[in-house]
């Protein structure tokens, strides 16, 4: 019998829904198999004892909303694995198929041109039914249908999206994970792509992206949540000008909503531009405010931010 690695799955929750049983029922049919599901649950009082019974090897470890945390959250799990691949999921990323396991496994399979051993690998994230036409398109632009494997040398061509990787379906080599020191400890947002944007500039690893490997998952944010969605972006970003400094965020944006205009125009749809040039412009201003966060008064920073618990935990008196 072939020699498989050994591959769990990390996922934090909060007032999971039906699309985390979903989820859990999806991972039962892989045909890769997955030994423990780690679940990471904020709030106790949120999580129904009864509501996923026969699920096998599920693990739940609760915590409170002050002890939530984007990256030590997802370290703590990691510690309950001893798998070889662990494999980070958001509680609302539903598996599109069997082979979502086996294709993210597979990816590490893959070396960078140099050689690079492949420390991360994530999915595609594919649109939900009720996700708008705008959002599709920029699903499909953000996740293409071709795989790659990205290195340092993809710096100066892809910018920014060379650090492009997403927690929301992510495997990672453990050892390798660990080596590399895990994620950020404390970070409102991001902790992926800081992840990724170290492990490629100071370790010389690859980050594979598998097409192959697909979710569900899509937001319909409406323009005060993509404003504060991208304050937290900013926020991470100006936290860490070490992978950040040297490349800029905002061409990759301009290019985004071009295209996105595009093919709002192509599909007969002109009248969703103006839409999504004003939902762009949120956007954009959620950024620029990130980026000079330390200059806003504490009071308006709550205001701006998705992650309130973040900011009163950074400072006692807010």
């Amino acid at each position: 019998m072939e020699d498989r690695k050994k591959v769990d799955v990390v996922i934090p929750t909060y007032k999971p829904g039906k699309k985390f049983s979903r989820l859990l029922k999806m991972l039962q049919r892989q045909t890769w198999p997955v030994g423990k599901i780690i679940v990471m649950n904020t709030e106790k009082s949120f999580w129904n004892e009864h509501g996923f019974e026969g699920i096998k090897n599920l693990e739940v470890h609760h915590l409170t909303k002050e002890e939530f945390d984007h990256g030590e959250t997802r370290n703590r799990g990691m510690r309950f694995s001893r798998a070889d691949i662990v494999v980070f999921m958001t509680d609302d990323a539903v598996p599109a198929d069997e082979h979502l396991i086996e294709a993210l496994v597979k990816a590490f399979e893959q070396r960078g041109p140099e050689g690079e051993a492949v420390i991360m690998a994530y999915a595609r994230q594919l649109p939900d039914k009720d996700c708008p036409l705008a959002e599709r398109y920029t699903r499909s632009f953000n996740y293409p249908e071709e795989s790659c494997v990205k290195t340092r040398a993809d710096l100066e061509q892809m910018g920014i999206k060379t650090f492009f990787a997403s927690n929301v379906c992510c495997a990672y080599d453990r050892e390798k994970f660990w080596f590399q020191g895990g994620f950020i400890r404390r970070t409102i947002f991001n902790e992926d792509m800081i992840f990724a944007g170290k492990a490629l500039l100071q370790d010389d690893y690859a980050v594979a992206y598998a097409a192959g490997a697909r979710v569900i998952h899509s937001h319909n944010y409406n323009c005060r949540q993509q404003f504060k969605r991208n304050f937290d972006l900013a926020v991470s970003q100006a936290d860490h000008p070490e992978l950040f400094g040297c490349v800029r965020s905002e061409s990759e944006g301009i290019r985004l909503v071009k295209s996105t205009a595009h093919f709002l125009i192509r599909r007969g749809k002109p009248w969703l531009v103006p839409g999504l040039v004003v939902k762009s412009g949120f956007k954009f201003l959620g950024y620029r405010a990130g980026k000079c966060y330390r200059l806003l008064p504490k009071w308006l920073i709550l205001k701006l931010t998705m992650n309130r618990e973040y900011w009163k935990k950074a400072c006692d008196r807010v």
